[in-house]
């Protein structure tokens, strides 16, 4: 599976895992133990996101890449 969404994944000391969040579709975030983890994780959220958004009838927005620069 392959998204095109930016997903932004950083450590959590909180939660002690990965949080993988995609700052495009509200809400859309997923967890994992392992950055690779949360990076399938994520993937898996936005294809139920999308899902969920067309079932409802909810805008999907476009993927529009890189948002953030460091």
């Amino acid at each position: 599976m392959s998204s095109k969404y930016e997903i932004i994944i950083f450590w959590s000391e909180e939660d002690s895992a990965f949080i993988a969040e995609v700052p495009e579709l509200p809400g859309c975030m997923a967890d994992g133990k392992t950055y690779k983890e949360a990076l399938h994780n994520a993937e898996i959220i936005i294809a139920e996101w999308i899902d969920t958004a067309q079932s409802i009838g909810r805008a999907i927005p476009s993927p529009k890449g890189r948002l953030a620069f460091a």
